[in-house]
């Protein structure tokens, strides 16, 4: 990704395109994969992985604590020599950045150790973010740590095994962390949750993903982010253009995040056929429950603008506490484009108005406000192809998505990929 201002103005799309660009590997399956490889008694060479600041934190951490771990970036391969449930390394200390799954996952994954101290600190968000529930859980297994949210010290004292209860309200992936590494503990464990959980889909994948990496195979496809390709959905929508989306797994894909796109066939926004993606005939609002792929939320809010009817999200309560709060931050930079947003804790509805120009979105250092704002932005507000809409801080979708800038721009001026 080139380097980027910390304000982009977006340059419109002045006509429809019909052009091709390649997802980048899935977040969610990268970092699943990389623990799985490590507590795998053999070599194994992810292909097709993502290369981004949340998976380069997972490498690094997985360095720190003893792992060999092969990066090429240019062929998108990690290999990484698995020490079959064990963790070389007695005491590191592990930065998690603002990433969710790596701060959860190697929770889990250090408690392995019997005798280990393991430093766990992060970006100021993800010290706001929720993991006490997860240090509740693994201190039934013996491991105490000295603070209930980062940064903190962890004491582990190996996995003994039995039953292990987590609350996975909100999130998911303190009950894909304990499913992650179940397999190794001492004895038989059973994870058991206590109350819902949100982002169910995510749970799912993990146990499919700890199914797959038990015949130890030598090679591992990542499917590209389903979550990406929300962003080119909406942009063939907003562009009215006709996008070939290549590494796109479509519907049947490992990640629940592909109920976006079903969402918009479903509503004729969209037409979908294989990778292609266009827009469809109609631009209903849209009424959903997001509970199960709330990642993409932001997506939907940011295309309500340009829709026929008002939109109404539900189910995302716990995107309050991601990078940032989203359901608030949401309604913030909507109002400011002139709509009308109703606001309740769990739901957003948003009434379609005329566009305010020259408007500064905020991206509260959030990726998933970037991505979703400039496929609004990309839309010909004037007539004339001159810019009406301006990210702020757009380096933050080095997180997930380093390259989205640089092929949103290839799109527009018709250099393909």
């Amino acid at each position: 990704m080139n380097s980027l201002p910390d304000k982009l103005p977006i340059v419109p799309f002045p006509r429809p395109v019909r052009g091709g660009i390649t997802l980048p590997g899935s977040k969610s399956i990268t970092n699943r994969a990389l623990i799985l490889a490590a507590l795998s008694s053999r070599a194994i060479t992810l292909q097709g992985a993502l290369f981004s600041r949340d998976t380069q934190l997972m490498v690094s951490a997985l360095h720190n604590l003893g792992f060999a771990v092969e990066t090429d970036e240019t062929a998108r391969t990690i290999r990484v020599t698995g020490c079959g449930g064990e963790i070389p390394v007695r005491e590191a200390r592990i930065d998690v950045g603002n990433a969710g799954t790596v701060a959860r996952f190697l929770t889990a994954f250090v408690c392995l150790r019997p005798d280990g101290v393991y430093h766990f600190d992060g970006d100021e968000a993800m010290r706001r973010r929720p993991i006490n529930a997860l240090l509740d859980a693994l201190a039934t297994q013996g491991a105490t740590a000295n603070a209930r949210n980062l940064p903190f010290t962890l004491k582990t004292a190996g996995l003994p095994g039995g039953t292990i209860e987590i609350a996975a309200s909100e999130s998911s992936q303190s009950l894909s962390a304990l499913l992650l590494v179940a397999p190794h503990a001492k004895s038989p464990m059973t994870v058991r949750l206590r109350g819902g959980t949100v982002s169910r889909p995510f749970v799912g994948m993990t146990e499919r993903m700890v199914q797959q990496f038990a015949a130890a195979p030598a090679n591992y496809a990542i499917e590209g982010d389903t979550t990406a390709a929300s962003y080119f959905a909406a942009l063939a929508i907003v562009t009215r253009s006709q996008i070939t989306v290549r590494n796109f797994v479509g519907l049947e894909s490992l990640q629940g995040d592909a109920e976006f796109c079903r969402l918009l066939v479903g509503h004729g926004l969209l037409h979908l056929e294989g990778a292609i993606l266009s827009a469809g005939s109609g631009r209903p609002g849209v009424t959903a429950d997001f509970n199960d792929f709330s990642d993409t939320f932001l997506t939907l809010a940011a295309l309500a603008p340009v829709l026929d009817g008002p939109t109404r999200i539900t189910g995302i309560a716990h995107t309050r506490r991601q990078e940032t709060d989203r359901v608030a931050g949401a309604a913030r930079e909507l109002r400011k484009l002139g709509q009308h947003v109703v606001e309740t804790e769990d739901a957003l509805e948003i009434h379609p108005r005329p566009l305010t120009p020259d408007v500064e979105i905020e991206t509260y250092d959030d990726h998933r406000f970037a991505m979703s704002f400039a496929i609004l932005g990309c839309r010909d507000l004037r007539g004339d192809g001159r810019p009406w809409l301006t990210i702020r801080h757009p380096a933050c979708c080095a997180k997930t998505f380093p390259a989205f800038f640089d092929l949103l721009e290839r799109l527009r001026v018709g250099s393909y990929g």
